[in-house]
């Protein structure tokens, strides 16, 4: 049992130990830049200290931080903070910005993914980088079952497009073999 409101700091430290890298991969996939995954992955674990819950299992716990990461990016992802960023100006060098690592094989399928829209983009990390399945992914983005599963074969389409677009061979059935 993980009781939060009898250590806050205790839980949260095991929180960021267990789970600090999920929500942060999450937060990621969502807003496609490290350092606003990081405020992300702050602030969820300020709310989780804050909750002054009870959770029963690490299952629990790590369910619950995903649902308040997801719901903290999509709150960013609105705000005026975020339309008022400016973009990179062409031809700035980002290689020795601090990147997420991802294995080489998996890099296309990396960015293949994250050129995806988002209502795409995290029910598929969901489903295959944290091996959620549909009903607590429903849960977790606060949708129905059958909407998760329609957003993941279109966004299994729509990735296995752009997969064949850039030329990396991949057909919908490998992204299925996949999981």
């Amino acid at each position: 049992m993980i009781d939060v409101e009898a250590n806050p700091s205790g839980a949260v430290e095991l929180a960021l130990n267990l789970f600090g890298n999920d929500i942060l991969r999450i937060s990621y996939s969502y807003l496609k830049r490290r350092e606003d995954a990081e405020d992300i992955v702050q602030d969820t674990l300020i709310r989780f200290m804050q909750s002054k819950l009870c959770f029963e299992t690490e299952q629990q716990v790590k369910g619950w931080l995903l649902r308040v990461a997801v719901n903290l990016c999509k709150d960013y992802l609105k705000s005026a903070a975020y339309r008022k960023q400016t973009p990179i100006p062409e031809g700035y060098d980002v290689a020795d910005e601090a990147t997420i690592p991802v294995p080489e094989e998996e890099s296309e399928v990396l960015q293949a993914m994250m050129s995806l829209p988002e209502k795409y983009r995290g029910p598929l990390h969901l489903y295959y980088y944290e091996e959620y399945n549909t009903k607590e992914i429903a849960e977790i983005l606060e949708k129905k079952e059958s909407t998760v599963r329609s957003l993941l074969k279109r966004g299994r389409d729509k990735l296995a497009q752009r997969l064949e677009e850039v030329g990396a061979g991949y057909r919908r059935k490998n992204l299925e073999e996949r999981r």
